[in-house]
């Protein structure tokens, strides 16, 4: 563990952390739509939304913070890079949610669900790493397990565009791909935060 000077006010980890549990939250609700009726789509849409608006309010609430506190835990720019990249995952998955409802999807493929196990997997990952930058422990770990991750996202993601081409007619490929770059997305964003994690690890070493 490398020694620190100065005592240190982690209320910003613990808002980075609340913005990945919100992603994992999102990965929930994003399951129930996709196993939901289309009459259902709007309700648990709205839902979605909701859950985007509050990753948006901690994110506002992490830029308070670091701007009415002398110490932060890490530097502001790592802090809020942290913060875009988490709520660019949740815009994703709300997209996911809006598409879906929007075009009524049905007859979703399975891929779907793959891509939101490994989402799920990625996001209750990131709530840990986001306190433990702190200390900067056990971090090795969560960006070699978020690589491997964000990798067997991109293998599912190609199976499921050569599935979409062969058993689809051209709107409904564009409509079912579109859900199918949103769920990509959210895994990218996931992925760009481990990264981030991973360069703080190599410049605080």
């Amino acid at each position: 563990m490398r020694l620190r000077l100065f005592p240190q006010e982690n209320a910003g980890l613990e808002l980075l952390s609340r913005m990945a549990g919100v992603v994992v939250r999102g990965s929930g609700t994003l399951s129930e739509v996709l196993g939901a009726e289309p009459a259902d789509y709007e309700r648990l849409a709205e839902h979605m939304h909701q859950l985007d608006a509050e990753c948006t309010d901690l994110h506002f609430a992490l830029m308070t913070q670091m701007r009415s506190s002398f110490i932060n835990p890490l530097p502001r720019e790592d802090l809020y890079g942290l913060s875009l990249t988490l709520m660019s995952a949740m815009e994703s998955l709300d997209a996911a949610a809006e598409v879906t409802a929007l075009y009524r999807l049905t007859g979703i493929s399975g891929r779907a669900a793959e891509q939101l196990e490994v989402i799920g997997r990625q996001a209750e990952l990131t709530v840990g790493a986001m306190r433990r930058l702190a200390s900067l422990e056990d971090l090795d770990e969560y960006w070699i397990e978020m690589l491997r991750l964000s990798k067997r996202s991109e293998r599912t993601h190609r199976i499921w565009m050569s599935e979409l081409l062969r058993d689809h007619k051209p709107l409904t490929y564009a409509r079912h791909r579109d859900l199918a770059d949103q769920l990509a997305g959210t895994s990218l964003a996931l992925r760009r935060c481990a990264t981030a994690v991973g360069g703080i690890l190599v410049r605080e070493s």
